[in-house]
């Protein structure tokens, strides 16, 4: 396929775009986790800050690997520097549920500034 080639190409889009599709059993794949996983691993290191949200969100909740908070909010960490709302939209409300409320809101005044409407 297309994104399959784009892929092979090392385009870290189409890295991303295939993460999803294996890890949802999207367009007609089969659901293989430790596929996507791979793929937003080879995204991140290629840059793509979709991949970091994805990784973050599976490590911070244990979804589809092991649970681990402090790498997830690493990938929302690097995310949210490099511009990506959502990642800072979920540092803030991480930062809201240990109390440090201070922290939350300009995590959360950031990414609203940056466009999110949640």
């Amino acid at each position: 396929s297309l994104v399959q080639k784009r892929v092979d190409a090392a385009d870290p889009t189409a890295m991303e775009f295939l993460a999803g599709a294996y890890y949802f059993g999207n367009y007609g794949l089969k659901i293989d986790i430790p596929r996507a996983i791979e793929l937003w691993t080879e995204a991140v290191h290629l840059g793509n800050l979709d991949a970091h949200f994805q990784l973050g969100h599976k490590y911070y909740y244990g979804e589809g690997v092991e649970k681990d908070v402090a790498r997830g909010i690493k990938h929302w960490q690097h995310a949210a520097i490099q511009g990506y709302p959502q990642s800072r939209h979920l540092l803030g409300l991480h930062e809201y549920e240990n109390d440090n409320h201070e922290l939350a809101v300009r995590h959360l005044m950031i990414s609203t500034k940056m466009g999110l409407e949640e």
